[in-house]
């Protein structure tokens, strides 16, 4: 038995006087997990590293509430780790409880994609907006509640970037490309003043009465421009958001540059996208080599 994980167990049993059935318990989650870092110390495991043993517990077909029991015997023999100075630092107290884990949306193609920002009529000034919004949410992963709170100052349209607040009013700069700076600034040119109607509004995306467009203005409109193209997935403003992270890594982009884009503050948030690339490259594997 680990040294740690004997101590651990000494602790349930004489100090917590915690029962046999749960004492077994502890030890049988922990062990599973040291035994899947068996060539590690426990100072070298990261929260990333864990982050990716749960996630292989998850394709593995454990249930929701085993994983998360197997996290809540983690985050105890880790706090007993660090009160007892057996590590220096706890990798588990950041992660959050597997019930509150979300399934990634599917992951929309590149034709998908295509469809749905050709899907609204750039011949009235709403499709030109609307074109606006999807580029520019597609082009820089924004949150949907980012897109609609983006402020006029927040573009720099010459150079291509824009400022955006995230979680916590964390901020962060994100280059915009070509296609969708160009929808941008023809909106602005043509669209947005129509709509202003001499009012003063700082607001970037503006509805047709003039004021500031809501995340479920934008949600119905998305929802329009699905149907419009034909997309039989489900699709919210966070699929764009997916989508743009899990092309830019099909095409060779860092994880770190990705996450910086993204605005998590962690990167083993960002790094469940591999797992998405890595099920897409098994499955081509599989249906296409010829001895897969």
């Amino acid at each position: 038995m680990n040294p740690g994980l004997k101590q651990f167990v000494e602790y349930l049993t004489i100090e917590k006087r915690h029962s046999p059935h749960t004492v077994a318990a502890y030890r049988r989650d922990i062990s599973g997990f040291l035994d899947a870092f068996s060539g590690e110390t426990l100072h070298c495991i990261t929260t990333s590293a864990i982050r990716e043993y749960f996630l292989s517990l998850k394709k593995k077909g454990l249930a929701t509430r085993s994983l998360a029991r197997v996290l809540s015997s983690l985050k105890a023999f880790y706090r007993f780790l660090l009160q007892e100075n057996l590590v220096d630092v706890n990798p588990v107290e950041i992660l959050e409880s597997p019930s509150l884990w979300r399934k990634l949306p599917g992951i929309l193609s590149l034709q998908d994609v295509e469809a749905l920002l050709n899907a609204p009529d750039e011949s009235t000034p709403q499709g030109q907006r609307d074109r606006a919004m999807l580029e520019l949410l597609y082009a820089t992963g924004l949150r949907v509640s980012e897109l609609v709170g983006l402020k006029t100052g927040n573009l720099n349209l010459e150079v291509g970037y824009l400022r955006s607040f995230g979680k916590g009013d964390k901020e962060r700069v994100i280059p915009m490309g070509d296609a969708a700076r160009q929808q941008v600034k023809l909106y602005i040119q043509e669209v947005r003043p129509k709509y202003l109607k001499n009012n003063v509004n700082n607001d970037l995306f503006l509805s047709r009465r003039g004021v500031r467009m809501t995340r479920q203005g934008f949600w119905k409109l998305l929802k329009q421009y699905v149907r419009q193209a034909g997309i039989a997935a489900e699709v919210s403003p966070h699929t764009l958001r997916h989508a743009f992270a899990t092309h830019l890594l099909e095409r060779g982009a860092d994880l770190r540059s990705v996450q910086q884009m993204l605005g998590h503050s962690d990167i083993a948030t960002t790094q469940i996208y591999t797992h998405i690339l890595q099920e897409r490259m098994r499955d081509i594997l599989d249906r296409h080599h010829p001895r897969a």
